[in-house]
């Protein structure tokens, strides 16, 4: 992360560590900037940690943000983000930092999710950053100007504190916490507006490891448990859900013999224990 070479900096930066061993000495590292640590002894969570760190937030703060740590923002980011807010209506209440690394569609499925028929269906949304009523959210990617959106990825993006003060994130959605910032921003979406601000950019450096087949089974499950949890949530339409799922999982087969990716099989398992979990497991506890 680059903050300390921006043209404008936060007034307080909240480190929140899940690591096994506290490393305080890293707000030491950056002399010049105000950083706060907290070591988390709980079960790592990205959800939890958020809602951790906003307990150290001062009452006087008007906008919180959140920040991955292997982003690296353009100079004038902050500066940019922040000429958007001081002109910003009442009635927004997050705005993201605009991603421009973008990725290329390698498993050439653009035409799927864009097709008339996935759209008549309700699959996908058909403009970035648009939630379908099957609960799958669209892309947002790269940006030209600023646009108003229906989710924010929580890697770089600013709340007014009056909002986080009613609002947390989700513990159910533990450990990794996938779609636990679809979950938060979607929910909010229906109160006040969501923007990506164009000027505002960076670029997302994500950390390379080499992911288990047991990381993939584990996160097949997680996809469709945490994929209904939210639909069932926000009221959307389980039945299209459940048909994303079956076209994910069929997706992730298809990469499978594409990409020669053997390791991509354990989260099609993943998929399929996942919704037997959601079916019959359910049906046996009832």
């Amino acid at each position: 992360m680059n903050i300390q070479s921006q043209s404008i900096q936060p007034n307080h930066i909240i480190v929140v560590d899940s690591s096994d061993v506290s490393k305080p000495e890293l707000a030491q590292e950056f002399p010049d900037l105000p950083i706060e640590y907290h070591a988390f002894r709980e079960a790592p969570s990205a959800a939890a940690q958020r809602n951790a760190g906003l307990a150290f937030v001062d009452a006087d703060v008007d906008l919180v943000g959140f920040v991955d740590d292997d982003i690296l923002f353009e100079k004038d980011a902050m500066e940019n983000m922040l000429a958007f807010w001081n002109q910003a209506p009442k009635s927004i209440c997050g705005a993201a930092f605009n991603l421009i690394e973008d990725v290329p569609d390698r498993q050439g499925v653009k035409g799927l999710k864009g097709s008339a028929l996935v759209n008549w269906l309700g699959l996908y949304g058909d403009r970035p950053g648009a939630v379908a009523p099957s609960g799958w959210h669209g892309r947002i990617g790269q940006l030209n100007e600023d646009t108003q959106v229906e989710w924010l990825s929580t890697s770089a993006v600013l709340w007014q504190r009056e909002v986080l003060a009613a609002y947390r994130f989700d513990p159910f959605f533990q450990g990794y916490s996938y779609l636990e910032d679809l979950d938060f921003s979607y929910g909010l979406s229906r109160k006040c507006g969501l923007m990506v601000v164009a000027s505002a950019r960076f670029e997302h450096h994500h950390h390379h490891q080499q992911l288990t087949p047991e990381w993939y089974l584990d996160f097949g499950r997680m996809e469709v448990r945490n994929r209904l949890y939210f639909v069932r949530k926000h009221g959307l339409s389980v039945p299209r859900c459940y048909l994303g799922l079956l076209v994910r999982m069929a997706k992730t087969l298809y990469e499978v013999l594409a990409l020669r990716n053997g390791a991509l099989l354990s989260r099609a398992r993943g998929n399929l224990a996942g919704l037997y979990d959601s079916v019959f497991r359910k049906a046996r506890d009832a």
